[in-house]
């Protein structure tokens, strides 16, 4: 009984989420007002640069400028912005500086980045998101409806391989199934802020005096402690369904998958024992009823895979194979914490960063 009404519950979560998240829109209506500075932090991006530019040069007269900081790059990063900003002069390099060895290299290249913008808004972009049109003004619309100084969008993900096709929304599961995501719309708490790091819009003025990504400078799992770190200081932030505005396809196969997760499993537990407990619950809840063959908790489970995958617009029959995956999930998480206690630490673009955690 307890594992049905486990999963009874977890398909209630799933449904509020699916039923009451909002979504962002994109927006016709521009606002000057309101000028916005497009940041993208790069490391060897040659693959994506090009593409997430013209994208974000695409929204218009509301795009101030947009900043590309190349982060050491060894690959063709750095002449394909140089490209890009012939054509357009809001486009600028931000040229590196040595790494600070209490700083993560993303949110140094993002402070660096914010250092040098002039716009209202911050708009922090991965190299691989992809704007869809007027998403700028929808992301600005909504934020300002909502008297927020920082809003994430949640993005929409773009799945090409089998293994992504199986194994991503995984990342939508883990989250929303536990995140009451309505709750946070009428609740500040600082334990409900969300935050996808692909989007982040922030405003400038409290970006400035809160001192932005310096809060998290050696955090691997930055964007979500950022929100958490805003709402302690008193400011409102929220994280929106916004697959509408920004596509990302965050990691290209299986053996990206395995980095880019293990980098930010474990580090995504500010205690060690908290960690412990999460992967019993996964355990618990999510796999043992189809260990137990006990198909109606099992079927219930299934049932809140299906409602995610349709509110995003991925394949349905990954539910179906959701105990291989949740497997996958598991073993992702120990390594993650193997690797960030015991071993090297977890690498990800040529960088070896150690979880601090107790």
């Amino acid at each position: 009984m307890f594992l049905i009404a486990a999963a009874a519950f977890i398909l209630l979560v799933v449904l509020a989420n699916a039923l009451f998240w909002p979504r962002v829109k994109s927006e016709a209506a521009p606002l000057p007002a309101h000028r916005v500075s497009i940041l993208i932090p790069a490391r060897n991006e040659e693959s994506n640069i090009a593409q997430c530019i013209q994208r974000a040069l695409d929204q218009g007269a509301d795009v101030l400028e947009i900043l590309v900081y190349d982060d050491h790059s060894q690959d063709r990063t750095a002449a394909l912005v140089d490209q890009a900003a012939a054509r357009d002069p809001r486009v600028k390099r931000i040229d590196p500086e040595p790494l600070p060895a209490d700083w993560c290299g993303k949110n140094f290249a993002c402070w660096r980045l914010a250092s040098r913008a002039a716009g209202d808004w911050l708009l922090f972009l991965d190299a691989d998101a992809r704007l869809t049109p007027g998403a700028v003004d929808g992301m600005a619309a909504a934020a300002i409806a909502r008297r927020l100084t920082l809003l994430s969008c949640w993005p929409g993900f773009d799945l090409q391989s089998f293994a992504e096709r199986m194994l991503m929304p995984l990342l939508n599961c883990v989250v929303f199934t536990i995140f009451p995501a309505p709750l946070s719309l009428i609740r500040n708490a600082p334990s409900l802020g969300l935050a996808h790091g692909a989007c982040l819009l922030i405003e400038r003025a409290a970006y400035q005096k809160l001192g932005g990504h310096a809060l998290v400078r050696g955090e691997i799992f930055e964007d979500t402690r950022l929100a958490q770190t805003w709402r302690a200081h008193g400011e409102r932030s929220l994280c929106l369904d916004g697959q509408h505005v920004v596509r990302v396809r965050m990691y290209a196969g299986l053996h990206e998958i395995w980095l880019g997760f293990q980098k930010n499993f474990f580090p995504a537990f500010r205690h060690q024992g908290m960690f412990w407990l999460f992967l019993l619950f996964r355990f618990t809840v999510f796999l043992l009823p189809f260990l137990l063959f006990d198909w109606v908790a099992a079927l219930l489970i299934v049932l809140a895979r299906l409602v995610l995958a349709v509110r995003f617009g991925q394949p349905w029959w990954s539910a179906l194979l959701h105990p291989v995956a949740e497997v996958f999930l598991l073993f992702l998480g120990i390594s993650s914490w193997w690797q960030c206690r015991v071993g090297q630490g977890v690498i990800w673009k040529g960088r070896v960063y150690r979880a601090r955690r107790v």
